[in-house]
Parts: structure tokens; C-alpha cells; sequence
């Protein structure tokens, strides 16, 4: 379904992948599902483009 080059981007939490598709960012989320949205770049670009596109409601008590 994703080639090597979206999972290399996905598996650093260091670097910000970018702008991708809901599709892509709830992938990411399950990859990094025991990281924080503080700590991990990939989760906190993902979370922002689920609430974007409504699939995800944040909580109000999450931290940016």
C-alpha cells in the first residue's frame, strides 16, 4: 500500500513527514502509538491532520 520512502518518513519521530492523507496519518498513528504527540514529530503531524479532516476530535486537556 505505501512504498519504502513513506515508511523511512514515517518511522522517525525526529522528522516531521509532512503533509499526508488521513489514511496515511492513522497509519502513523498505530506506528507510533506508544510515542507522545511532544515528543514524536510523525504522531503530532498526524493528530493535527485527523483533526483537520474530522476523524479525530482532540481532547481539550491534550497539549499541542
Amino acid at each position: 500500500m505505501y512504498g519504502m520512502e513513506s515508511f523511512s518518513v514515517l518511522s522517525n519521530c525526529a522528522r516531521d513527514p509532512g503533509e499526508r492523507s488521513a489514511g496515511q496519518a492513522h497509519r502513523a498513528m498505530q506506528v507510533h502509538l506508544d510515542c507522545s504527540v511532544e515528543s514524536c514529530r510523525v504522531r503530532r503531524r498526524a493528530r493535527r491532520t485527523l483533526v483537520e479532516a474530522r476523524s479525530m476530535v482532540s481532547d481539550e486537556r491534550a497539549t499541542p
